[in-house]
């Protein structure tokens, strides 16, 4: 359960080699969450994410998760709920894709679709199913600002991105009154050091500055968004204005803007 500050004292990572994922968990770690789950396919990274976040005080238990594996999804995940609850389940793992190449490939496109959509819709059915059955817990989804209108630049992994948005509202929708509280984030570019994780949409020449974001500023806005009970989370904030006004371009005029 939540503690007397509100913050989860267990959370399960999904994408546990993610920089925004990692980010959060610190700072949900300052905020007194204890347990620590990263789920993620075995790697030296995912070893050294689990040590790093074990420093800062936390008990950190890694899983093998890989989401094109999706029928090991409900006997991995269901083991995870069975040692106790998890107040928080963030669903951050997804790839980027090279726009270029997926054209060429069909088979590169069906797997950054099976990775973003596919994969994440099934595991956040499992999480929801279990976080539903012990009566509370949050569920955040890390979509993305570029799956609110499909660009020449990236509408592979826009599009992708643009199903798992409507797959997690709709879901929070249904899990309304149950205890379950499920979150959208959409961040916009993000610059890190594995910043290829946002790669498709650092080309946007006007979301460069300022509206390019960090892991840890979306760590911060997440933190904030399970504070406030919030639905949906857009970072930084001004792009939720940006992106409305985007939708409504006519789509000859948006095939000649520079994004």
């Amino acid at each position: 359960m939540k503690d007397a500050f509100g913050a989860p004292q267990s959370l399960l990572v999904l994408g546990g080699t993610s920089e925004i994922g990692l980010a959060t968990a610190r700072r949900l770690i300052a905020c007194r969450t204890r347990t620590v789950w990263l789920a993620g396919r075995p790697s030296p990274a995912l070893e050294s994410a689990a040590a790093e976040l074990r420093g800062r005080g936390a008990y950190v238990r890694t899983v093998d998760f890989d989401a094109l594996d999706t029928e090991s999804h409900e006997v991995t995940l269901g083991k995870i709920f069975t040692e106790g609850d998890i107040d928080m389940v963030l669903l951050a793992f997804g790839i980027p894709g090279d726009q270029e190449r997926d054209e060429e490939e069909p088979l590169s496109a069906v797997r950054v679709a099976q990775t973003n959509y596919t994969g994440a819709v099934s595991a956040g059915l499992v999480c929801a199913g279990a976080l539903q059955a012990q009566g509370h817990g949050s569920l955040v989804v890390l979509s993305s600002v570029a799956g609110e209108r499909a660009r020449r630049a990236d509408f592979i992994y826009g599009s992708s991105k643009a199903g798992l948005d409507a797959f997690a509202q709709g879901l929070g929708d249904a899990l309304h009154g149950t205890g379950v509280h499920v979150m959208v984030v959409r961040p916009g570019p993000v610059q890190s050091a594995g910043t290829a994780a946002e790669a498709p949409l650092a080309t946007i020449p006007f979301t460069r500055t300022p509206l390019v974001t960090t892991p840890d500023a979306v760590a911060a806005a997440i933190v904030t968004g399970l504070r406030r009970r919030s639905e949906t989370v857009w970072v930084p904030g001004a792009l939720r204005a940006v992106m409305s006004a985007l939708r409504h371009v006519p789509r000859p005029l948006f095939r000649r803007l520079p994004v």
